[in-house]
């Protein structure tokens, strides 16, 4: 049974792809989950705001000290001395390559142009395989438009483009007005790949104490859903690499997501669950299922059951809306 697939430019094994957690912190995880089946893996991401705040702080402890004695001077440590966030991510990134065969996929979460830019070089420097941008940006901006934010995403990619010549995958939010005309504009601009969807994690309320409140929330597999209709949809009519990231959870959700037409699956809240070894639960399944419908290999499902190959197309727009509502019925002893 030939599983391997084709995403962003390299020859994977399989599908399956852990996508960025604090699982790759760690060589001997990073290890487990390449033994499980991983066919690549997506680093941590490096927070440009992080490294900023990282120096910024350093620069007031280095360079803003006195001791009150001049010929202690010598004595003071130098910023030489100490190693900040890229740094740190940049001996993981090494240490990541020279511990694994499977290609190692770096990811920059940023906030300016010029900062993105200088990371993403060294991390090519670093030998990443390719180098994931997680655009995470709540447009909360009243003044600005939807247009301005999709030029930011063009931009930034061009300027990227000119800089790194390792492939370049997007991971997108799912709030764009029309999403694939913005899949089209990245294509266009020179991307290599899209994730559908980056996962926003929202804030909760305490209405005992009033205040704002974060915890982790882990997916379901209900979340897998918006990123099967949209890889669906553009299947056939992009060449980027289409990766599905986010409610991952059984064999089921990843087969349902390759007949879309997802190059590879990415798993993450999974992971973090139950482990490494839940990779080779999902290939196994895969697997299984293939034989049952006598399928030889990964491009026989992939696309499947896309936009352009069912038979009622708009069963994966307005029409499938209609005949949900249509669908529901009270149970007996409801209210009407």
């Amino acid at each position: 049974m030939d599983l391997t697939t084709q995403y962003l430019g390299m020859q994977m094994k399989n599908p399956l792809v852990p996508s960025a957690s604090p699982l790759s912190h760690s060589i001997d995880t990073a290890r487990r989950m390449e033994d499980a089946g991983a066919a690549a893996i997506i680093m941590y991401s490096l927070f440009e705001e992080a490294v900023t705040a990282e120096e910024e702080t350093m620069v007031r402890f280095l360079h803003h000290q006195d001791s009150g004695f001049a010929e202690a001077g010598g004595f003071l440590p130098t910023h030489y001395d100490f190693s900040d966030g890229q740094e740190r991510y940049l001996e993981n990134l090494h240490a990541l390559k020279d511990a694994l065969d499977i290609p190692v996929i770096a990811s920059l979460n940023g906030t300016t142009p010029g900062g993105w830019i200088t990371h993403a070089e060294e991390m090519e420097k670093a030998g990443a395989n390719a180098l994931e941008l997680n655009i995470y940006q709540v447009a909360a901006d009243i003044g600005i438009s939807g247009n301005e934010i999709e030029q930011r995403y063009i931009e930034l990619l061009t300027q990227m483009k000119q800089q790194v010549t390792i492939p370049i995958n997007m991971k997108l939010s799912p709030a764009f007005s029309s999403l694939a005309n913005m899949v089209k504009q990245l294509e266009t601009a020179g991307a290599d790949g899209v994730s559908l969807f980056n996962r926003f994690y929202q804030p909760d309320i305490n209405i005992d104490n009033l205040r704002l409140t974060s915890s982790l929330q882990t997916s379901t597999s209900a979340e897998s859903l918006p990123a099967m209709r949209w890889i669906a949809i553009l299947y056939g009519r992009t060449e980027l690499s289409l990766g599905a990231t986010g409610g991952v959870h059984t064999p089921e959700d990843a087969i349902k997501l390759l007949l879309a037409g997802a190059d590879a699956v990415h798993l993450c809240s999974l992971l973090l669950e139950q482990g490494p070894r839940a990779i080779a639960t999902i290939l196994s399944g895969i697997e299984t299922w293939m034989e049952e419908k006598e399928f030889e290999a990964i491009e026989e499902v992939r696309g499947r059951l896309s936009q352009i190959n069912v038979a009622d197309p708009s069963e994966f727009e307005r029409v499938n809306y209609v005949h949900i509502l249509d669908s529901f019925s009270l149970k007996p002893g409801g209210r009407g």
